[in-house]
């Protein structure tokens, strides 16, 4: 059969996607994102959960996630080759070294539309596997894409449990009922976790997560600080933009022990700091790296820091929501002040 050079040029030109509508229909078309084997768009899921930029070993391993012997392989021969050529004509992806990074309209979709080609893309991969092995499992029954983006979405693109952000690490929907034990695709049986999460949670266990994600809105209208987090007042500025994040807020302490001492604190309220999910502590943790950052390149007089939480009401705490003091210190703000944080017992400060 002919193929006319006409045929070929439109193929590669008047095909890459400009728009996010036309990247939606290139994704899907036969004719568009043209697949001999799922490489292309395990290709692109890589890049895209790797938060826009993967390593041609990141990529290999979305390849074969439990065959470790054949990475270096895939590594050299399939990544460049096969769908990293062809993806890097379509101006979908871009290469840099070792490195392919999102571009094109790839590189300017928000987490949103990047959810929805998520989707798209590993409908696609689940289509090719039917397609290739129709007589394989017969139970296997892949969560539909629509369904995909809907469980990603409400999750807010992090997972569940400990709250990692789809731009960290790849998120799975996962069968709360595993399919072992008889789990349907209905939306109330799934949930987003990262790969990590849904790895321990292995195929016996039904431990439903929704709770954590949906805690994360908890307030008392009674809390001082949960008054604070809306009011906005006290809240540390940054180039007129607050500090905080998702999950986490800071603020200036009203009875300062230094200059710059701030609470840093979870937006949930939430008394103790052993009840935090882990995903708040990493909130909390990144606020407190940023504000010591601020202070130490505003301030040269600091010196070090007292950074703790004080955890029920024998320790010292009055605000029953956790917060966690970061207090620069500066020589000579105290005449000893060896023993530091062991000073909440003044008689044992000393050593």
């Amino acid at each position: 059969m002919e193929v006319h050079s006409s045929h070929l040029s439109c193929y590669d030109h008047q095909m890459t996607p400009q728009t996010f509508s036309q990247l939606k229909d290139f994704l899907r078309s036969k004719t568009g994102l043209r697949m001999s084997h799922i490489y292309k768009p395990v290709m692109l899921l890589s890049v895209i959960r790797n938060g826009g930029a993967a390593t041609k070993r990141e990529i290999a391993e979305s390849f074969v996630l439990s065959d470790s012997d054949q990475i270096d392989y895939y590594r050299k021969k399939i990544v460049h080759s096969m769908p990293g050529n062809r993806l890097v004509r379509d101006s979908l992806l871009s290469k840099d070294g070792e490195t392919y990074r999102l571009a094109g309209v790839l590189s300017q979709l928000s987490s949103t539309e990047l959810a929805e080609v998520d989707a798209i893309l590993e409908q696609r991969i689940s289509d090719y596997l039917e397609m290739r092995n129709p007589f394989g499992d017969q139970n296997l029954d892949p969560v539909p894409g629509n369904l995909r983006f809907e469980v990603l979405r409400d999750a807010g693109g992090r997972c569940e449990l400990c709250g990692v952000s789809s731009r960290e690490k790849q998120i799975d929907v996962d069968h709360i009922i595993p399919r072992a034990k008889g789990g349907s695709n209905e939306r109330s049986n799934l949930q987003a976790l990262c790969r990590t999460c849904n790895a321990q949670k292995k195929d016996k266990d039904d431990t439903d997560f929704h709770a954590i994600h949906s805690s994360y809105s908890d307030r008392d209208a009674d809390c001082i600080f949960c008054q604070l987090e809306q009011s906005r007042e006290r809240h540390v500025e940054r180039d007129s933009a607050y500090l905080e994040n998702e999950l986490a807020f800071a603020i200036y302490d009203g009875y300062a022990v230094t200059e710059g001492h701030t609470l840093v604190m979870p937006k949930r309220h939430v008394a103790d700091y052993f009840d935090l999910h882990q995903a708040e502590r990493n909130a909390i943790d990144q606020l407190l790296k940023e504000q010591r950052g601020y202070l130490s390149s505003s301030d040269p007089t600091i010196t070090g820091w007292n950074v703790g939480a004080n955890a029920g009401e024998s320790a010292g705490q009055t605000v029953f929501h956790v917060h966690i003091h970061l207090i620069p210190r500066r020589d000579g703000d105290m005449d000893d002040p060896k023993g530091g944080v062991r000073g909440v017992i003044p008689d044992r400060q000393k050593y």
